[in-house]
Formats: structure tokens, C-alpha cells, sequence
């Protein structure tokens, strides 16, 4: 049996256990950075790789190897009777779920079951944020109540997935008119997803402007702003490097909105450096947080989201928050 857990946390609760079988920790950010559709595997673990070691500071060869000693233990499948996916109802896991679907749904599964845990809650856990929480016996509970992955599931986590890796939102947009009832937990995520696009008030997508309004209200040190984000916006799953390379680009802009501290001086992004980290907000972050300025139109844009590479002086696709509408930008 192989068991596949969204990163390193859950997998090593999970090794404690009884569970029988194989753990392997699917340590990816597909949530973050260039993720093109319609490339050769190695093509795209090779865009992937170089995305990862310039964002998180690891070498290059190394994050090559490691993605693909991952894809090796995936291709194995067939060597075990089933294969479990445990993932959450966050968009960092739901993407995952969605690449690893259809990864699947290419494939002939022979004689090997597909099953799936995916929840969004857990008994006597107020405010449940994701399977990294539970305790050993809490995990081992979910065992006999995963579910045989349907067909149902496969083709709407292999067209997600293409949607979300396509050059353009089109289908994107699409398939959240469509029923996604399969997965009860995708429509939410894709709408969080989208809300990430540049606003058209101020330039900037979700994540960023609620990192720059928590540093304006004086959670300056990354120790304290990053459990107010994560309360605030639990559904996003992002963990504390993804949230800091948010507010570590606004203080990298041309024209910065933030001022960073203590960030270490190592090319390799550690949890002391992130840890201590501070940042306060410049006068053009203030501007720009009550509307009267606009990042992309100060700065440009370099940027990725799924397959969407939104680039130059304008970007191509606004979001318009409250129609909840994604807008092209002619």
C-alpha cells in the first residue's frame, strides 16, 4: 500500500501509526510559481525545479533529484494493491489533489485501487486547518473511511487540472459554472485561487493585500503576522515560506510598499531567517492599501499562477471583488 501525504508533516504522523504500506511526503508548492501545462514530465520538472530553488534558496540539482526520486516512487504504483491520497480542502492541497488526479486518469490503474481522504473538518477541532493537526490515533480514524477514488473524480480533477495550468483562465472561469460536486471542496479553492489575480483597486491579489493590511495594523514581526494570516485566511493552506515570499516581493519591488529586517543574509531560505524577519510599510504601501495607488502600474508584473504568466506593465486579467469577477484587461 502507498500512502500520498501533502508534505513532510502529516506523512511523519502517519509513519507512527499502524497504517500499513509506504509514506510518501508529496513536497511540491504547485500553488506557487510557474506551473505551464502541456509539457513533457521532465520539462516541467525541470521549469518546476528551477522555480523552487530560486524562490527557497535550495540548489538547483538537488531539487531536480528530489522531483524526480518523487515521480519514481509515483510511477511504481503498480507495485501496491492500492494507493491512499490524503489531502485537505485548502487551495495548496486541492492543487495537488487535481495534478496527482490526473496524473492518475492518463494511466491504466490495473489492479490497483485509487482511495481518498479528503476532509474539511475533524470531530472536536474547532477551526480545523488541515491533517498536519491531528495526533496519531486522530489520522489512524480516517483510515476506514476512505473512499474509492470514481471516474467521476478523475475526469474532473484531470480537466481542473489542465484548466488551471492553461495560458488563459477561459476554462478556468468555465468549469466554475459547471458542477464540481465531485469534489465538494474545489469550487471554494478555485474562487480563492482567482481572488489571488491583481484587484482592479489597488494592483494587488488577496494574499498580498491582507499581509500588507495585517503589517499596517502592527503585526510587523513575520512571528506574529503569520498566525493572524493563517486565521484569516485558512483556506489558502499556505505555510510560512509561501506567505513570507508574498510579503518579501512587495519589499522586493522596483518601488517597495514594505521595508524588510533580520532576514538573514544566506541565499537559503531558513525557518530562523523567516522567523525573525520584520517588516514595516512604506508611504507608497499605505497609498496603495486605501486605493489611491496601484502596484502593478508602480511596478509591473513578473508573475505567475498556475499557468497564467501575467507580465509587463499592465496585467492582462484584473479581479473585481465585488462581483467576483475575473476581468481582462484590453
Amino acid at each position: 500500500m502507498l500512502h500520498i501525504h501533502n508534505g513532510d508533516s502529516t506523512a511523519g504522523t502517519a509513519r507512527k501509526t499502524s497504517l500499513p504500506g509506504e509514506h510518501l511526503a508529496w513536497r511540491e508548492a504547485l500553488v506557487c510559481g510557474p506551473a505551464p501545462g502541456g509539457l513533457p514530465a521532465d520539462e516541467f520538472r525541470r521549469v518546476r525545479a528551477q522555480h523552487l530553488a530560486s524562490a527557497y534558496g535550495v540548489n538547483l540539482e538537488k531539487c531536480e533529484r528530489e522531483l524526480r526520486d518523487q515521480s519514481d516512487v509515483l510511477a511504481r504504483f503498480r507495485d501496491h494493491e492500492e494507493v491512499v491520497l490524503w489531502f485537505d480542502h485548502d487551495l495548496f492541497c486541492q492543487v495537488h489533489l487535481i495534478y496527482l488526479l490526473d496524473w492518475f486518469a492518463r494511466r491504466e490503474l490495473g489492479s490497483t485501487r485509487l482511495s481518498l481522504i479528503n476532509i474539511g473538518e475533524f470531530p472536536g477541532i474547532e477551526g480545523f486547518r488541515g491533517l498536519g493537526q491531528l495526533r496519531e490515533e486522530q489520522l489512524l480514524s480516517l483510515f476506514p473511511q476512505r473512499l474509492e477514488v470514481s471516474q467521476a473524480q478523475l475526469g474532473l480533477g484531470s480537466e481542473t487540472w489542465h484548466a488551471y495550468s492553461s495560458p488563459e483562465p477561459a476554462e478556468l472561469l468555465s468549469l466554475l459554472e459547471s458542477d464540481l460536486s465531485a469534489m465538494p471542496f474545489l469550487k471554494r479553492a478555485l474562487t480563492k485561487h482567482l481572488q489571488r489575480f491583481p484587484s482592479i483597486a489597488n494592483g494587488l491579489g488577496r494574499v498580498e493585500n491582507v499581509g500588507l493590511e495585517l503589517v499596517a495594523k502592527g503585526y510587523r514581526d513575520f512571528k506574529s503576522s503569520f498566525p493572524a494570516f493563517a486565521r484569516r485566511e485558512s483556506e489558502y493552506g499556505f505555510g510560512d515560506a509561501q506567505f513570507y515570499l508574498e510579503l518579501k516581493r512587495l519589499a522586493d519591488a522596483p518601488t517597495p510598499l514594505l521595508t524588510l529586517s533580520n532576514a538573514g543574509t544566506g541565499s537559503t531560505l531558513e525557518p530562523a531567517q523567516i522567523f525573525f524577519s520584520s517588516f514595516e510599510i512604506t508611504e507608497l504601501g499605505r497609498a496603495i492599501l486605501d486605493g489611491s495607488q496601484d502596484f502593478v502600474r508602480r511596478n509591473g508584473i513578473d508573475y505567475w499562477l498556475g499557468g497564467v504568466h501575467l507580465k509587463g506593465e499592465e496585467a492582462a486579467y484584473r479581479w473585481e471583488e465585488d462581483a467576483e469577477e475575473l476581468l481582462a484587461r484590453l
